[in-house]
């Protein structure tokens, strides 16, 4: 059974950009992209010029929960779910992106295992932007790499504020919770 969270209470909602169904060459959907938005059209045509694309049926993992994180990639066509599986074998969808939206970033950072895993859900193309790909483009180009990077710190940055005022949300939730039913058993009993 699936659970799905609506994309735009997640964290995984691209909040940089205004929704739209421009269509456009790959330097236009890059350039819309937060990490590389900082960058000159020259320096978005070498990223566009080193970034991979490819095609993914519907059904298809791009990633799985736990893999290796080895970049981030950008939704360029379709709809893919980002999808964690709980210890109880239980999924819960925790957004589904489309053209535009960009996932798996803090791989460019660091290689740690994923979080969570990317499901194509409809036949989709996606772009894939590699660690590889940003060292190499920090040693050819350091302005461009910089500028890169510090995007990338801001969405990061974000993305956890945001989580963390939604974990104080639920948190106060809980707590809320667990009081009114503690008043309630204390209520309820004899002196």
């Amino acid at each position: 059974m699936t659970e799905e969270i609506p994309s735009q209470n997640s964290i995984w909602h691209n909040f940089f950009r205004k929704r739209s169904e421009e269509t456009g060459s790959l330097e236009a959907l890059l350039s819309k992209v937060p990490i590389f938005s900082q960058l000159s059209e020259r320096e978005v045509r070498r990223v566009a010029s080193i970034v991979h694309k490819r095609e993914y049926s519907a059904g298809e993992f791009v990633f799985k929960q736990g893999d290796p994180g080895l970049g981030m990639y950008v939704v360029e066509a379709g709809r893919v779910g980002i999808v964690l599986t709980e210890p109880d074998e239980e999924e819960k969808e925790l957004a589904t992106l489309s053209s535009g939206d960009f996932f798996g970033e803090l791989s460019l950072l660091d290689q740690s295992p994923r979080s969570a895993s990317a499901l194509a859900r409809t036949h989709s193309t996606i772009i894939g932007f590699f660690r590889p790909d940003l060292i190499d483009l920090l040693n050819r180009s350091p302005k461009s790499g910089t500028k890169i990077l510090f995007k990338l710190g801001e969405v990061i940055g974000t993305r956890l504020r945001i989580t963390n005022e939604q974990l104080g949300q639920v948190s106060a939730e809980l707590d809320s919770r667990l009081n009114n039913k503690g008043g309630r058993r204390n209520a309820n009993r004899q002196p």
